[in-house]
Parts: C-alpha cells; sequence; structure tokens
C-alpha cells in the first residue's frame, strides 16, 4: 500500500511539473536551405515533439527565412526567434571562444574538433559564458566534411603547384593559411564557385566534398586534392527565456536529443561525404589525396593560429581564460 502511495504521488508531482509549463512552438531559424546534410536537424526537431508529445514543438524554417546568417544569433538572443542554427565565423569579434573551432590547421578531422568541442563546453565556463552574454542557450554543434581544393589539374597535391594560385577563400584566418604559401585567396560564395572556375578566375575550389558534389565542381574542375582543412559548423541553440519556459522534465528530453543529435551529426556526416567522394568520381571526378609531407610543409609556413587566437586574445584583456582554451585543446589533441 505504501509503495502504491509513493508511486501515485511521484505520478502526480511529474503531472504538476509539466502541466505547471504552457505548450510551446519554438521558431527555428536556419540560414542554410533544407537538404539531407541537416537530417539530425531535422531528427533532433521530430523527436522532441515526438517524445515530449507535442508539448514542445519546434518549426523550422530554412534559407534565412527568419533572418540572415550573421543576424539569426541577435535575432534568437533578443527573442525575435527561438532558436538558431550560428555559424560562429560571421561573429568573430563577438564569438571570441566559439571561434577557435574554425581555425585552419588547428583539428585534425570533423570528429575531432566536435569531440573536444563538446568536451570543452563542460570542462570550460568559457564558452557557456559567451553564450550567455548573447542570451541563448547552447544544444549542439554541426561538423564539416573536411575541405579540398578543386580545379581544372591535378598540381593541387603539392605546395610549389598552389604558389600564385586564384584559391577560394573566407573568414580572417583562411586567406592567411593560403597567402602562406604564396597563393592568391579570392572571397566568393558556394553559389559563384562554377562559374569562377569555368572562367578561369579561380584556379582552385576551397570546399568540402558534399558541396562539390552538390554544385557539380567536379565538371570545372576534375581534380580534387585533400583533404586539408577540418573545421566545425553552425551552433544550435535557444533563447534562454524561452528554455526557461519549458519544464525540467521536457529540458531533460531536449538535451538528451540534442546529445544524440550531435553524435548522430558526425556519423551522418562522414558517410555522407564518403558517399560523396564516390559519386564525384562517378561522375568522372578525380579525388587525389594530399600527400602528408606537403600537409607538414604548409603548416610550417603558415601561423600558428591556435597561438596566434592566443595573443589576440590576450590583447583583449582575455589572455589567461585564452591560455587555459589552449591548454585544454593540446592536451586533448595530444592525448
Amino acid at each position: 500500500m505504501n509503495m502504491i502511495k509513493l508511486i501515485g504521488a511521484a505520478a502526480l508531482t511529474s503531472v504538476v511539473s509539466t502541466s505547471a509549463f504552457a505548450d510551446v512552438t519554438l521558431r527555428w531559424g536556419h540560414y542554410l536551405g533544407d537538404s539531407p546534410f541537416l537530417q539530425a536537424e531535422k531528427d533532433f526537431a521530430a523527436a522532441v515533439t515526438e517524445r515530449t508529445e507535442g508539448r514542445v514543438n519546434i518549426e523550422v524554417t530554412y534559407a534565412g527565412g527568419l533572418g540572415g546568417g550573421a543576424e539569426l544569433l541577435t535575432l534568437a538572443g533578443r527573442g525575435a526567434i527561438d532558436m538558431a542554427s550560428v555559424v560562429p565565423g560571421y561573429y568573430p569579434d563577438q564569438l571570441l571562444f566559439w571561434k577557435t573551432y574554425q581555425l585552419p590547421f588547428t583539428w585534425g578531422s570533423p570528429r575531432q574538433v566536435m569531440e573536444i568541442a563538446a568536451s570543452a563546453y563542460e570542462a570550460l565556463p568559457q564558452f557557456r559564458a559567451e553564450l550567455d552574454s548573447f542570451g541563448v542557450t547552447f544544444l549542439f554543434q554541426q561538423p564539416l566534411g573536411s575541405y579540398y581544393m578543386t580545379g581544372p589539374d591535378a598540381n593541387c597535391d603539392n605546395v610549389a603547384g598552389l604558389e600564385g594560385k586564384k584559391i577560394r577563400s573566407f573568414g580572417s584566418d583562411i586567406p592567411l593559411a593560403h597567402e602562406a604559401i604564396g597563393a592568391v585567396p579570392v572571397s566568393i560564395g558556394v553559389g559563384d564557385i562554377y562559374e569562377a572556375l569555368q572562367r578561369g578566375s579561380l584556379d582552385y575550389s576551397f570546399i568540402n566534398r558534399g558541396n562539390i558534389l552538390a554544385n557539380r565542381l567536379y565538371e570545372p574542375g576534375t581534380y580534387s586534392c585533400g583533404p586539408v582543412m577540418s573545421i566545425s559548423g553552425h551552433l544550435i541553440v535557444i533563447n534562454s527565456d524561452k528554455w526557461a519556459e519549458i519544464s525540467s522534465e521536457d529540458q531533460a528530453i531536449m538535451l538528451e536529443e540534442a546529445r544524440i543529435a550531435g553524435s548522430n551529426y558526425i556519423d551522418n556526416i562522414e558517410a555522407a561525404e564518403a558517399a560523396a567522394g564516390e559519386q564525384i568520381e562517378a561522375n568522372g571526378g578525380v579525388i587525389v589525396p594530399f600527400p602528408a609531407d606537403e600537409f607538414a610543409a604548409w603548416q610550417a609556413a603558415a601561423p600558428n593560429f591556435l597561438n596566434r587566437w592566443a595573443e589576440d586574445m590576450a590583447s583583449r584583456g582575455q589572455g589567461d581564460a585564452a591560455a587555459e582554451v589552449v591548454a585544454y585543446f593540446n592536451e586533448q589533441i595530444g592525448g
């Protein structure tokens, strides 16, 4: 009898704790168009809605329908939207810690950067605090496929061959990596790469195999040399005030599904990138490995981007916090 009463009391407590919160519909703004490469995010949204029995419903708007990539963090932080996919590289002077996951020549693989990012978020307060300052809460992160150089000849597999070549670039750090070996960085959007290769205003693209396939870059550029860089993708965040409107039970469901999505994302990206490579070759493209000794020569010529980042952070008065991050990363990478 006592056990029955305890079970009944526990059930009543659970009912009270969830029924005290109103159902919510979360508007998620995405800068990317809907595609199979976002399946882990779509699965996350569907699983949360199903497991909370509709108490938390997630609606994703793709292709910048709720705001452009450089706006979504601010929009989510002030509550104009509820969730967002945020690219750290779009906020280089705001997401000072998170942009470390997009530093060139720092990470060995998409899996490595994702696993270290997940552990650093739990181990170091800097990453959580930075998002707190924007009024958002972290859920999970997107990996990216490793980067390849795609062009009309196979001379992209050595440092000497890249000297003087016009290579697609972006951000503030990646152009420095290209300039370090005498290449000419060209800032150009993904949608313009095909025509630039076709016209010769670009000698080599710089993008992952999934996008090489999706944009048919193997047509103007038969050869894809790599991989030469691994970085992380965007963060999935939720407005912190909206997060507080969700019951602890449903928050727990969302966090569990976020962990599942992050893990699945790595497996999905690895499989999708490998499949993309096979399809590129089936369509006449050629994947050329970038030799380890040539990559080592490129790294030796380029700045140490992590140390360079730490120096910049020191100039901003955050030297100690940055040094802690560098030490943690080096320990994890070395291990």
